[in-house]
């Protein structure tokens, strides 16, 4: 109504204001165009300026927002609302300079109100200023009315989270002083005796320490970390002593398993077959199916694992003869279930140690016994998955699932390995039990953030080379990133108001290596091969290879070409209408609520279409972009720099002429590495030194063959020695040189590769891949294809 009055028709505040509500109407071109159009019109207003920044907002070009709300303080510097929406973009950022710059203005308009200070104190913390930090803490808990004796949960976290900034700054004393001081104003009575344990360490006051540690064991005999300090405090000087501080507290706890567990970590020899023959009988007895679990860690020891098998085989052997854990005791008799626990152990036990056959024998007896449990059946598909077998594995983990079909664990097992063995169908019905209704199980899962389902997913796809599907997945995942991340805008105020301070530091922190995860690491790597791959071998258009066939074509051959592309058109033509069709249905059924929120919080998002995701113009630049946030959280993980060597090694190939400073680093850089050695000499030294590794082995056998082709056979041998010195003999490890005879990467040796399938398969005769070509299976090829094991593209190329 004011615009339609001819005076103020071009008035500028009010053409932004317009422009505003369509944004939050969905119109967002209309929007941006009234806005502008508003902007010009009155260039030194500040409520344009600020509208502007609040569509740039929307949008997330948080860059460009924060260049509009500047312009707008110019304009008007005091404004309360303005500094505010800065604020929140600067700690969104991390623009932690500018972040404390904008909360002193706003300390200095509103020194009445608690988040000024709490944000300006916060700012200086998360800029590692503690001192600075900690006195505006100070002044603002002294502006607080609360009574020694009240407890009050605000005030309390504001207490604890002065006391983490003392930590952090290493202030041991004033912050035992100070937990001591506001003690009883503290909420959290246990978090108050785990600072002054830890403090109490830290200044060497080590009596006091170990009384508040005994303490906290009192009240949980199960934290290890309790007994971590409890040794530190009581500083024992001899295995007896270190022993009986464990015996004391499991006198007092007898049902406590930690102070019965802890100290298998450190005793050998004697003591620890007798402390292990007491632990696994306890447990037998009982029935304890994570007892496995429980035990794994010990497993580097060879010694103890040695002891161990030798006590559980001889519990099976007695048991099945006596029904006592020795023949030679006398006593009550264990049940029946004693025997099949033993037996669920030893199974797990052989599976540690790559002894699939006996591992299979155990749990098929175990299973003969009880043909009812759960977990019986759960060990054999997870022994399956050990060997290779996937198909195997998928078929077991269905039968487990299908003696519980309401158990939403088993049934994301199951799916899992479905996925692993390549079903993608049957895993996304198998989900659809626990999905919503009205919806697609994929879609359902997407919407849910279920990362390993769509991690596992486009591994599957990789593996059957629908790459579009495949990176479809991993784009959704990247996208769930980046929702969480964005998702942290809504604490930056809450957490201030809510005075949850140490936990909204906590998320700033996690959110900084939020892509460290590993959902994001499996994302990020499948993409960049399927990128990799795309870059060699592009997707050609099908319908121009048709046409260059078409040329040697008869006419009646041309006609009959023609009418089934005619058919396939149509049938394609109908699947794309019926998939239409099925779209629409499911948005109607999606709450109206649901689809607005998600649009005022991320905004529409591009459709994620396969066929355009696997046919992109610039296949290493979208690498790139996968590859960034692994350069920048985990570089200290070799298949980072692997990852990055792919990419920038085919970047530098596509151009012949090289800038000079690049030719000169890699000149220099080379030289550094070989040492005046030629290649050949520096591959032979490379494999005298890794002698006993398979790995290291083959890919020195490639780059031998790479150098120098006449030396397939050489290189072949190299690549297949399975002597009893190599020490990586395991599935995945001779799959790896299986598909690289395979592949191409030693040129053609159909004959060795069959001689080492044999033998492969003599070591692990459950494995798929190694298993010999029947009449009913496809070729040993698509065998490889099926496994779980993922291609390990970049060791191709070392």
């Amino acid at each position: 109504m004011i615009l339609s009055n001819p005076k103020f028709a071009e008035h500028g505040e009010t053409l932004a204001m317009k422009g505003l509500t369509l944004n939050c109407l969905g119109k967002k071109e209309e929007a941006y165009e009234f806005v502008r159009k508003g902007l010009r019109n009155d260039v030194k207003s500040h409520v344009c300026w600020h509208v502007y920044g609040l569509l740039q907002r929307s949008d997330k070009k948080y860059d460009e927002a924060i260049k509009c709300y500047r312009n707008a303080l110019k304009l008007d510097k005091d404004n309360l609302q303005i500094l505010r929406d800065l604020s929140l973009l600067q700690i969104q950022m991390r623009d932690l300079e500018g972040y404390r710059e904008t909360r002193y203005q706003l300390l200095q308009l509103r020194p009445t109100q608690r988040a000024s200070w709490i944000g300006y104190a916060i700012a200086y913390h998360l800029l590692k200023d503690y001192d600075m930090a900690l006195k505006l803490l100070e002044e603002f808990r002294k502006t607080q009315q609360i009574p020694p004796n009240k407890i009050d949960y605000e005030y309390s976290e504001l207490i604890l989270y002065q006391n983490q900034v003392m930590r952090e700054a290493d202030l041991f004393q004033e912050s035992l002083e100070h937990i001591e001081t506001y003690e009883k104003q503290i909420c959290d009575k246990l978090i108050v005796e785990e600072i002054k344990g830890e403090m109490l360490l830290k200044l060497g006051r080590l009596k006091e320490a170990g009384e508040v540690y005994k303490e906290l064991i009192e009240r949980n005999a199960e934290n290890w970390h309790y007994y971590e300090g409890l040794e530190k405090a009581l500083q024992p000087s001899t295995l007896e002593e270190r022993l009986q501080i464990y015996e004391e507290v499991s006198k007092r706890h007898p049902r406590a398993v930690s102070p019965r567990r802890l100290p298998l970590n450190f005793v050998s020899g004697e003591k620890f077959r007798e402390l292990m023959d007491k632990f696994l009988r306890v447990n037998f007895s009982k029935g304890c199916p994570p007892l496995f679990t429980t035990l794994k860690s010990l497993y580097y020891n060879p010694e103890k694992v040695s002891t161990i098998q030798e006590l559980v085989t001889g519990y099976e052997a007695s048991l099945k003869t006596c029904d006592l854990f020795s023949t030679c005791e006398n006593g009550e008799k264990e049940p029946p279930t004693t025997l099949l626990w033993v037996r669920y152990f030893l199974a797990q036990h052989f599976d540690k140690l790559g002894q699939c056959s006996l591992a299979l024998d155990y749990i098929n007896a175990a299973i003969a016994s009880t043909p009812t449990l759960i977990e019986l059946f759960y060990l054999k598909a997870k022994i399956y998955k050990h060997v290779g077998n996937l198909k195997e594995a998928a078929k077991w983990m269905d039968e487990a699932q299908s003696l519980d079909t309401a158990d939403r664990f088993i049934n994301s097992k199951c799916a899992k390995y479905m996925l692993r063995a390549n079903m993608v169908k049957d895993a996304e019905e198998m989900c659809s039990k626990f999905t919503r209704e009205g919806t697609s199980a994929m879609e359902n899962l997407n919407e849910m953030q279920c990362m390993w389902f769509q991690t596992e997913c486009a591994a599957a796809y990789q593996r059957l080379g629908k790459y579009g599907d495949a990176l479809k997945k991993c784009h959704e995942v990247e996208r769930h990133f980046f929702e969480i991340t964005d998702d942290q805008f809504d604490f930056h105020t809450y957490c201030m108001r809510k005075m949850t301070l140490r936990a909204y530091v906590d998320l700033l922190r996690l959110e900084d290596v939020l892509r460290k995860h590993a959902f994001y690491f499996k994302a990020a790597r499948s993409a960049i091969e399927i990128y990799l791959k795309l870059h060699d071998n592009p997707l050609t258009n099908e319908s121009k290879e048709q046409e260059v066939n078409s040329e040697n074509l008869s006419a009646k051959e041309l006609k009959k070409m023609l009418s089934k592309q005619r058919r396939a058109q149509k049938k394609a033509k109908l699947e794309e209408e019926r998939k239409h069709a099925e779209r629409e249905r499911q948005q109607k059924n999606q709450k109206k609520k649901r689809d607005e929120e998600e649009e005022e919080t991320s905004g529409p998002r591009e459709e994620l279409v396969p066929e355009k995701l696997e046919r992109v113009e610039n296949p290493l630049e979208e690498a790139i972009k996968f590859l960034i946030p692994l350069k920048n959280l985990i570089g200290d993980d070799i298949e980072t720099h692997l990852l990055a060597f792919e990419i920038y090694f085919r970047k530098v190939s596509d151009h012949s002429n090289l800038p000079e400073i690049v030719s000169k680093v890699l000149t220099q850089e080379m030289q550094k590495i070989f040492v005046n050695k030629n290649l050949e000499n520096f591959n032979e030294e490379f494999l005298k030194h890794n002698a006993t590794s398979i790995q290291h082995q083959l890919s020195g056998a490639k780059m031998m063959y790479f150098l120098d082709k006449s030396r397939q056979e050489k290189a072949i041998a190299v690549a297949t020695r399975l002597d009893k010195n190599m020490r990586d003999k395991n599935v995945k490890t001779l799959t790896k040189v299986f598909e690289a005879l395979l592949d191409g990467s030693f040129g053609s040796c159909h004959t060795q590769c069959e001689e080492y399938q044999a033998a492969c398969h003599k070591l692990f005769p459950f494995t798929s891949a190694f298993m010999p070509a029947t009449n009913e299976d496809d070729s040993s090829i698509a065998s490889v294809n099926h496994t779980a094991i993922n291609h390990d593209l970049l060791s191709n190329e070392i």
